[in-house]
């Protein structure tokens, strides 16, 4: 039997069960960050998916391809899980599970009602708009708003796990209870400054990170887009990093056609490292903007940069995964009603637990 530490105890591991919802490779590896720290646990992943036969039959028919629940994305986010050797199980077939961490919650399947649930800001979270108000009043799907803009508003899930104090406000007034939100920070934007130590070949460009906006059903003008890039780098040499959920092709002919010869274009590759070698980032809607901030580059964005610092993840040396794991360790093994432990939460903020085998 194997043991672990616990509040200063010494506990026997469990048989205990969880599954990580998984997206995006952000998404993805930001759950096995916070799984890394729950080994005492049955740790499974299974990517974003609906119980809605209609949203079903959407994505069998290929409608929904460019975005987390379709088979490009889902396909790479599988073949990473396998060469880490992380446990999957599509939809939640197999077996039922004791805790479900959410990446998403604009769609929450059936199965999982009853369950205990824990919400993990992934990144960025599109503006409140006015359909998003529209969405909200009718009390239609959330996920209609297209973007992000009502991620994390449901107040379906247990326990919101919010990146700043700027997101948590946000969370709340959209519709999410206020005890159920704390400020964790998030994996993969909390630690930025470690990028400036990196071995990209390439410096002293100006940086222009992408969107997906064409493929997630919204309007943009991409060769406007890219002549104002070429005039903010004013001669300066440009680099492109593409969005992983772009059409590759389209993108890097239309970038040939408006951009200097010169342009440097990735459609993979560390982003972080690149925007820490940049001397200028540019960005549509993309949560990388907060690198730039974090590393305080000069940024051009969509959003207004104002809200945008105010908004930015806190920077805790990359202790976020192991916080909310903690989390995750510490309601899973709490017995008794779910309220009672979101009053503990607000009482008793959770301390960084030691375990070991």
């Amino acid at each position: 039997l194997a043991y672990f530490y616990f509040n200063n105890s010494i506990i026997p591991m469990t048989a205990k069960s969880i599954l990580f919802l998984t997206g995006s490779l952000n998404q993805t590896t930001q759950m096995q960050q916070i799984a890394s720290y729950l080994p005492e646990f049955e740790c499974y992943f299974s990517q974003f998916f609906s119980d809605n036969p209609v949203i079903a039959s959407a994505i069998k028919m290929g409608i929904l391809d460019n975005t987390v629940m379709g088979r490009p994305l889902r396909h790479k986010s599988e073949q990473y899980m396998q060469v880490h050797g992380m446990k999957m199980d599509y939809q939640a077939k197999d077996r039922k599970y004791d805790l479900v961490v959410f990446c998403s919650d604009l769609l929450f399947p059936k199965k999982f009602e009853g369950t205990k649930t824990i919400w993990v800001q992934e990144g960025m979270i599109d503006p409140f708009t006015s359909i998003s108000r529209i969405i909200q009043k009718l009390k239609l799907p959330r996920y209609l708003s297209i973007g992000t803009s009502l991620n994390g508003t449901s107040n379906l899930c247990d326990i919101y796990c919010a990146a700043s104090e700027g997101y948590r406000d946000y969370i709340i007034k959209h519709g999410t209870d206020a005890n159920k939100v704390v400020v964790t920070g998030i994996p993969n934007y909390d630690h930025l400054e470690k990028f400036r130590q990196n071995n990209f070949p390439y410096s002293g460009y100006v940086m222009v990170a992408t969107s997906d906006m064409r493929e997630t059903f919204r309007p943009e003008d991409r060769i406007a887009f890219l002549k104002s890039c070429v005039e903010i780098a004013n001669g300066r040499q440009l680099l492109i990093k593409l969005h992983p959920n772009e059409q590759k092709d389209r993108a890097i002919q239309e970038i040939k056609l408006t951009c200097p010869s010169d342009t440097l274009i990735y459609t993979d590759g560390n982003t972080h490292e690149m925007i820490a070698n940049c001397e200028e980032l540019i960005t549509q809607y993309s949560t990388v903007v907060y690198a730039g901030l974090a590393l305080q580059k000069p940024v051009h964005s969509y959003f207004d940069l104002t809200e945008l610092n105010a908004l930015l993840p806190i920077q805790n040396g990359g202790s976020s995964a192991k916080h909310i794991a903690s989390i995750c360790r510490d309601y899973l093994l709490h017995e008794g009603p779910k309220d009672m432990y979101i009053d503990k939460l607000n009482r008793e903020p959770i301390s960084e637990l030691d375990y070991a085998n």
